[in-house]
């Protein structure tokens, strides 16, 4: 099955870009990305519960975002800071999983609208080094934010109507 989102990754460069089209107004793509009971419904699954510790939808504001599995074992926690928040439009910021060798990454949010029901999303991930965007790339990144997407379009859907 072909996946919606699309992972760009050149050889021998420390970079992503991710893109995806929605059926969904931009507004509502964007509040996706900064209500927290929104973002904790699309990034938990079957295997783990998001919970958001801390998010400021703001410029120089900050974020904490844990997952646990179902015995409340934490499997993962990022944090980071946010540079630059333009609503419906951009959010640059960091990302740092912790605990993880991956580092610090820059993101760059990009949200465009296509139709008044329809939007796209750009995302540019820069890690510190390629060697740790290509550890990333070994795992499953791309059904993993596939997945998270997926699931994204459909609570919205549920939403929008």
């Amino acid at each position: 099955m072909e996946q919606k989102t699309k992972v760009q990754a050149e050889a021998r460069k420390q970079d992503l870009l991710i893109t995806r089209e929605f059926d969904l107004p931009v507004e509502l793509l964007f509040r996706a990305h900064v209500e927290p009971e929104l973002i904790a419904q699309w990034m938990s699954n079957p295997h783990a519960t998001a919970k958001i510790l801390k998010f400021e939808a703001k410029k120089h504001g900050s974020y904490q975002l844990e997952s646990t599995d179902a015995q409340g074992n934490v499997v993962f926690r990022s944090n980071g800071v946010i540079h630059e928040f333009s609503p419906n439009k951009k959010i640059i910021r960091t990302f740092e999983l912790e605990n993880a060798p991956f580092g610090v990454q820059l993101e760059v949010y990009e949200f465009e609208s296509l139709t008044a029901s329809t939007s796209k999303l750009k995302m540019h991930v820069i890690y510190e080094s390629v060697v740790l965007r290509d550890q990333l790339l070994a795992l499953p990144f791309a059904q993993g934010i596939n997945m998270a997407h997926n699931r994204m379009q459909e609570i919205l859907n549920n939403l929008n109507h």
